[in-house]
């Protein structure tokens, strides 16, 4: 079990972090919003307390899409003209209220749907926008390596505070923008807001697919074995996410 949470949530960061330096922020914004960092923590959630907790975190997870994306636009607005450090508190703190409200607010399938819509529709409105080119980014060892041990430290916190934070913050706190944090500040030290805006503005669409894996663990976790249910929800989530390629606007 140890070996899944210091292992899997790295995983997927690399991928992530080798897709922006293949094909530039928007495409890696777009796969960052496939469930990467959620989808393993849920699991080793409901691994530690069973599918009940899991149904409450996931709906928790979804609802959390709010928070995620109010994180974007506090940190899309804010480095345009400031500092990433400042950028990173303002969208930080930005996610910590919203996080907050959410978890002080029924966590039923219905405003969990209601949160996300709400999120994804202000990010697709409220984002700025930038004509910048989507050249390739670039990483060094040691930001890659930082960025896979922030992810195994965040999945080591959750599941080991489980218990006492209890489901719907344990669900709230697996959709941390921790991905969305690393690669913002990635991108504007070395290419500027620009960037970052085209980053965050490509993981309003990969929502989509991250909102499927919710659903599809919400309706499938009650009557499924753990295993059966994350691995449907995670082929849905990729369909879900191919098809939005043909929405995304830049992204090729």
């Amino acid at each position: 079990m140890i070996l899944l949470k210091l292992t899997l949530v790295p995983f997927f960061l690399f991928v992530v972090s080798m897709a922006a330096v293949r094909w530039g922020p928007a495409v890696a914004g777009w796969l960052a919003g496939l469930p990467i960092v959620t989808g393993p923590i849920l699991y080793l959630l409901v691994l530690d307390h069973g599918g009940a907790f899991g149904v409450t975190a996931a709906t928790a997870a979804l609802s959390a899409i709010l928070a995620s994306e109010a994180f974007n636009l506090a940190y899309a607005w804010t480095c345009r003209r400031n500092p990433y450090g400042v950028a990173a508190v303002a969208g930080l703190v930005v996610w910590l209220a919203a996080a907050m409200g959410l978890t002080a607010l029924p966590a039923t399938p219905a405003f969990a749907i209601a949160a996300a819509v709400l999120g994804v529709a202000s990010a697709q409105v409220f984002l700025p926008r930038t004509n910048a080119a989507g050249r390739p980014i670039s990483i060094t060892r040691t930001d890659l390596v930082m960025r896979m041990v922030a992810g195994a430290v965040l999945t080591l916190a959750v599941t080991m505070l489980s218990f006492s934070l209890g489901a719907q913050w344990s669900g709230v706190l697996s959709v941390f923008p921790l991905l969305g944090l690393i690669l913002s500040i990635s991108s504007q030290r070395a290419h500027g807001p620009d960037f970052v805006v085209r980053l965050l503005r490509g993981m309003v669409l990969g929502r989509l697919s991250f909102a499927a894996f919710c659903l599809c663990l919400i309706w499938l976790l009650p009557s499924q074995n753990a295993a059966i249910a994350f691995l449907i929800a995670s082929v849905v989530s990729c369909l879900v996410q191919w098809a939005s390629r043909w929405l995304a606007v830049g992204i090729r």
